[in-house]
């Protein structure tokens, strides 16, 4: 092995890479929009042609091994005599990588994200990072400056990765894979902290791992705000009657308090999901506020304009006027949709549900229409 890795050949190869680096740095700018595309395709085609978001997802996670084993590898090559690679070559490839990981998930959170909530802070977050990923000046500062908070942001992107990838290529849940996404991206995001450890003291052990407790606590409180990457809420509905062989809401009605206490209310979602991704998801009932029910509903992925789901609501308490909202959650507590209605005395301020399905989000763009082919239909219909 010391007899093919010598210093002069390694020197060569530094050269041949410091010369392709610098004949693609003129054409770099092409790279996140040839990225952003590849998401776009893979979000699009996922489910008729598995192979090609399994391909870009492989080889995406490919790339990171390589970003994760630089400093190994360098640190290997100084110990025995041969030259290590320039940071700036290195940095240069880093900013590939980063901006196809954030180019190439982009497309994902902008449509899973429920903008009416805190998940839009998240979903500006990445739209952040990607526009500093192509500003070469301040990609650079940050990168040679601020190791840490550079490592930091590897870390962010090593979880989009895994939280995009994971129920496409293996069909883990939305919750198993935030589960594993936020474990693997906390021991990324450690190293960044490893200054604590400089002296070996209790004390600085027991910081250290308190940082680490702390890291996972905060992850998954906030996993409300993260969008199921995978998993969306296409359309939705309120209405007082429901056709169960069509699959569709039908009638109107103000939402009076008579007027539920006689009919009760339906719940129509439509939820996407990539083909072979089997979820819970539920419709909790909130009542100016209150939680009120929890109504679980089964879904399986694979239908075009999502599987329709719904559940029927009877039991309203004695006094149902004021603000309802009911939110469309997955199993572990990642936010779909939310639906919000007024039950009021007056007929002509209460909500009226009319069974109208409305598109959420940026699936009333429905640009799947594009697309051909078309899945067998799904149901789920719990009662309250």
């Amino acid at each position: 092995m010391s007899a093919l890795l010598t210093p002069s050949r390694i020197e060569a190869i530094q050269q041949r890479i410091e010369r392709i680096v610098e004949r693609l740095k003129p054409w770099s700018w092409l790279w996140p929009p040839m990225a952003f595309a590849a998401g776009l395709s893979s979000f699009f085609l996922v489910d008729r042609q598995q192979w090609l978001g399994a391909a870009l997802a492989l080889g995406l996670l490919f790339a990171w091994t390589l970003l994760l084993s630089e400093g190994l590898i360098s640190r290997w090559l100084s110990r025995r005599g041969h030259p290590t690679p320039p940071r700036g070559v290195t940095t240069f490839i880093a900013q590939m990588i980063h901006q196809e990981t954030l180019f190439f998930t982009l497309p994902f959170i902008l449509v899973t994200t429920v903008w009416n909530s805190g998940q839009t802070l998240f979903a500006l977050l990445v739209g952040g990072m990607a526009i500093l990923s192509i500003i070469d000046p301040l990609y650079f500062k940050v990168a040679e400056r601020w190791r840490s908070l550079y490592f930091v942001f590897h870390a962010q992107c090593v979880f989009l990765v895994l939280l995009v990838t994971l129920p496409i290529m293996v069909h883990l849940t939305t919750g198993q894979s935030l589960l594993l996404a936020l474990a693997i991206t906390i021991l990324v995001a450690l190293p960044s902290f490893w200054h604590l450890l400089k002296q070996r003291s209790l004390k600085r052990w027991c910081a250290f791992f308190v940082l680490t407790l702390l890291l996972a606590y905060g992850a998954w409180l906030g996993r409300i705000w993260i969008p199921p990457a995978s998993l969306w809420m296409t359309s939705s509905a309120l209405s007082p009657g429901f056709n169960v062989e069509q699959r569709l809401p039908q009638g109107s009605m103000a939402l009076t308090p008579q007027a539920i206490s006689e009919n009760g209310l339906y719940v129509y979602t439509a939820i996407r999901a990539p083909r072979g991704l089997s979820e819970t998801i539920t419709h909790a009932w909130h009542h100016n506020g209150v939680p009120m029910d929890v109504v679980e509903l089964n879904i399986d992925g694979g239908r075009e304009q999502g599987y329709r789901a719904w559940s029927h609501k009877q039991n309203f308490p004695e006094d149902p006027t004021g603000d309802w909202r009911i939110d469309i959650m997955t199993g572990t507590g990642q936010r779909l949709g939310l639906i919000r209605f007024e039950v009021s005395d007056d007929a002509q301020q209460a909500t009226l549900a009319d069974g109208e399905i409305r598109a959420s989000g940026l699936s009333g763009l429905n640009l799947r229409r594009f697309v051909p082919g078309s899945p067998n239909d799904e149901e789920a219909r719990p009662e309250d």
